[in-house]
């Protein structure tokens, strides 16, 4: 054994990420750490690698207990990460990347740059990456970008090497070739930690398994012993919290049609993000749109509002009327709203009141002479949806970055429902907020729905899919691969459909 957590505990806000975590890593083998969305992957491995710092429970590393400040203390104890997106800085080398931050220099504090050279090529060789260690990382395809993180793990010479989906953007040939090194790695008796959600390549790769849920430890093993079945069972084996819907919308008119939808990887010319999507959304339906990381769920919603207008590409329908959306605002006249994923980011002005926060999606509606503001209708705007949503706060004046998570999301909502929409388009609603704020965002969308509103939901909560949705499409590396009805939807069922076995 090398690496041990004990009792792993982390909170975010309030909300426990982990909740005492236990599991064990061994030298030689590659340790596959399996979880749906959220289970609480990412967060350990942050921990492992010295990107959280703050948290309960004890890092073990060859016996010593290890309490790492930031990621510079955790490589040189021997961890290294090498992240989904990439950690890599495009317009310098190859060289220059591994070597930044540790750079060689000589007894004058001149950079030794033949040295680095020589190095690097020692290490590319390694990798089986014959390209020149002066090229710019933005010439390298994600394949051989992956190789050069793994390039800069092996010069920290890392005991243990933490990989994240690390197949997900990369070709069949790239693959056998990171397996290749892997099983190199493994021989050298090097410690990998493998998050992937492609089960074939797991019994294809790894030795070992650890599986979390919910943020807990649940089973660890040999992978031999185990079928991807029994994994799947564990990866979801928990009592659903809430009700099925059990509405049937069969019958109702087809709201929103999209045929064909498409989106360009906008680095890789013969690569796709999205990849032929068609569904129906009827009226008054509440579909719930499932995928693991990467499966092109918020892409989908991203190009259907108008977001990538060079790369995306399809048919849209709304209320058996053909709309050419190729920028947000086409999606508003067409009747379509966004709630974006990331409220913060992209859903709100922070430093802005509410009052403005909500207004801002219906200003021409709310002009005065064609010049000014008419303040009256923004506050009683304003005062319908504070009322109508719950939304705590004591003015209309307060600034949005004031308010808690939940309420932060309803001023999200309430601006886009001020455009009075026939669409909605929500991914992760419930992000980040209390069970209470949880409860009332359903049923606010259950009375919007009621009322004819369609509603596509992207959530990477089982329980919330089952719970909201009348109809289940599940999507798996930009495909889609189910279209359940709610009383045919599992947790199992839908995992399933999620992970690609092939």
């Amino acid at each position: 054994m090398i690496l041990e957590a004990r009792h792993i505990c982390k909170n975010f806000g309030g909300i426990a990420a982990l909740s005492d975590v236990n599991m064990m890593l061994y030298p030689g083998k590659v340790n596959a750490l399996i979880g749906e969305n959220g289970a609480g992957k990412s967060t350990l491995m942050k921990i492992f690698s010295g990107v959280h710092t703050q948290y309960e429970g004890e890092i073990v590393l060859d016996g010593k207990v290890q309490r790492f400040k930031n990621t510079k203390e955790a490589e040189a104890a021997g961890i290294a990460i090498i992240h989904q997106e990439l950690n890599l800085v495009p317009y310098l080398s190859i060289t220059e990347n591994i070597f930044l931050g540790r750079e060689i220099t000589n007894s004058l504090g001149i950079l030794n740059k033949a040295a680095m050279q020589q190095q690097t090529q020692a290490l590319l060789n390694k990798v089986n990456l014959q390209v020149d260690p002066a090229t710019k990382i933005a010439a390298l395809k994600v394949g051989q970008q992956q190789l050069v993180e793994i390039a800069k793990a092996l010069y920290c010479n890392a005991a243990v090497i933490i990989m994240d989906e690390p197949t997900s953007a990369i070709s069949d040939k790239e693959v056998d070739n990171l397996f290749a090194i892997i099983t190199q790695l493994k021989q050298e008796g090097k410690t990998i930690v493998y998050i992937s959600h492609k089960l074939k390549e797991l019994f294809t790769i790894a030795d070992n398994y650890v599986i979390l849920r919910d943020g807990k430890t649940v089973d660890a093993g040999e992978l031999r012993a185990v079928s991807p079945d029994v994994l799947i069972q564990k990866m979801t084996g928990r009592q659903l919290g809430f009700e099925k819907s059990g509405k049937t919308i069969c019958d109702a008119p087809v709201l929103l049609s999209v045929e064909n939808c498409n989106l360009k990887h906008p680095l890789f010319r013969f690569s796709n993000i999205i990849k032929d999507v068609s569904f129906n959304l009827h009226k008054g339906e509440i579909i719930g749109l499932y995928g693991l990381m990467g499966a092109g769920r918020t892409e989908l919603m991203e190009v259907i509002f108008g977001l990538h207008p060079k790369n995306g590409s399809g048919n849209i329908t709304v209320n058996n009327k053909t709309v050419k959306i190729k920028s947000p605002a086409q999606a508003i006249n067409a009747g379509i709203a966004l709630v974006p994923e990331d409220r913060k980011l992209h859903g709100l002005v922070l430093n802005q009141t509410i009052k403005s926060n909500i207004s801002i999606t219906v200003l021409k509606q709310l002009e005065k002479w064609g010049l000014l503001l008419n303040a009256k209708k923004e506050k009683e705007l304003t005062k319908g949806f504070i009322n109508q949503l719950g939304i705590k706060t004591s003015s209309d004046t307060a600034a949005a970055k004031n308010l808690s998570g939940g309420n932060q999301q309803k001023i999200v909502l309430a601006k886009w429902l001020a455009t009075h929409p026939q669409v909605l388009l929500l991914d992760e609603p419930t992000r980040g907020i209390d069970v209470n704020a949880k409860a009332e965002i359903y049923k606010l969308m259950k009375s919007l729905a009621a009322e004819g509103m369609g509603i596509v939901m992207v959530s990477s909560e089982l329980p919330e899919i089952l719970a909201v949705s009348d109809r289940v499409l599940v999507m798996c590396e930009g495909q889609l691969t189910a279209s359940l009805p709610i009383e045919e939807a599992t947790e199992a069922g839908i995992l399933k459909h999620a992970i690609h076995k092939n």
